[in-house]
């Protein structure tokens, strides 16, 4: 896939992830939320052309990983971009796998960071987007 194409399926996943929170799941919401950000932290490390091995940009922690490195500790991408990435990501993590529960003040929050984070991503990458 291209960055367009990631960014794309972004934005459908936000779509979902906003969906699934108005009708109360909250796991499925947050589930939705993370993988926005995570095709549109590799729609930019592809935009960007981030000299980054295409197996480590597939993997949850490989993604997180070269995000960090190549957008937010360069200053292309501010720090809380990244800190919230890794927070949806812990949170998507408990809504998965662990049975415990999300409530559903998170659930909005890990939603919202994730609007803004594609929202951020379309804005500073619009290479991306292909415009």
């Amino acid at each position: 896939m291209n960055a367009t194409e990631l960014l794309q399926k972004a934005e459908r996943a936000l779509t979902s992830a906003r969906i699934l929170l108005d009708l109360g799941d909250v796991d499925g919401a947050c589930n939705r939320a993370y993988y926005a950000m995570f095709d549109a932290a590799r729609a930019a490390l592809i935009a960007t052309n981030a000299p980054t091995v295409p197996e480590i940009a597939k993997t949850h922690s490989g993604l997180i990983t070269a995000f960090s490195l190549h957008l937010v500790k360069s200053g292309q991408v501010p720090v809380e971009f990244g800190k919230a990435f890794n927070r949806v990501a812990d949170i998507r993590l408990v809504a998965d796998y662990t049975g415990d529960e999300v409530d559903s003040e998170t659930a909005r929050w890990s939603v919202d960071q994730s609007g803004r984070f594609v929202a951020e991503i379309r804005r500073f990458f619009p290479q991306a987007s292909g415009t």
